[in-house]
């Protein structure tokens, strides 16, 4: 990709002095087409707002959505709302912004559960802004579920277009401004820098929430944090 496009990439500073880039539409519309099918982390984070729901009418709004794969796998209960810098296919419960650009917002609407799941590694110095913006989202009694790659795994890689690339203790910490932590834990432990790829791992991981201390710091791959607002 030509880096010097403006529709792709906009820079923050000169790309001699290590810019920090964030990339526009016409690359997330090609790059969202990988995502189209729910992966792990995805159906992971189905499992916990279904279960989170218990049943009841819940508002939820997906941050960063892509394709809106989520939508697939969640419980009919959960009326879905995406918003994305690249919407695959326009939809009323859809809405296509810039979030390094735009606020975190789907009109006057706000949520009982929010997601972002693969997003903060690309924000850079947005980030504390796009946690205020969704901390306004949530209804009294409302969740926000993220995620956030372990940059401290014994095999760390990082992907180019990442321009966050924070250590978890910084991230929570960050969080924790405008959030209630409630709890934070991997979302799966592997070898390599990556979710378990193999299915019996899978399996087993699925269903694991819980951290292990010495392991967890240097072979998990990236971590949830699940939030509540914080208190008046």
């Amino acid at each position: 990709m030509n880096d010097s496009a403006d529709d792709n990439v906009i820079s923050t500073r000169d790309s001699s002095d290590g810019a920090v880039k964030y990339y526009k539409k016409d690359f997330w519309s090609e790059e969202g087409l990988k995502f189209t099918r729910p992966h792990f982390r995805m159906r992971k984070v189905a499992r916990m707002v279904n279960t989170m729901a218990r049943g009841q009418e819940r508002d939820l709004l997906d941050v960063g959505c892509g394709p809106a794969a989520l939508a697939k796998i969640l419980e009919s209960n959960i009326h879905y709302y995406g918003i994305d810098i690249a919407i695959q296919e326009p939809a009323p419960n859809l809405l296509e912004a810039d979030l390094t650009a735009s606020p975190v917002r789907f009109g006057d609407r706000q949520f009982d559960i929010v997601v972002a799941q693969g997003v903060f590694e690309y924000v850079g110095e947005f980030q504390d802004k796009k946690f205020a913006e969704i901390s306004e989202l949530l209804r009294p009694g409302g969740v926000f579920i993220t995620s956030f790659m372990n940059f401290g795994h014994h095999k760390k890689e990082i992907y180019w277009p990442y321009s966050n690339t924070r250590q978890i203790p910084e991230f929570r910490a960050s969080l924790a401004r405008y959030f209630q932590v409630d709890r934070s834990f991997p979302v799966g432990h592997n070898w390599n820098h990556s979710v378990p790829q193999r299915k019996w791992l899978q399996a087993i991981q699925m269903h694991m929430n819980v951290n292990i201390p010495v392991i967890s710091p240097v072979l998990a791959a990236e971590y949830f944090f699940i939030c509540s607002p914080r208190p008046a």
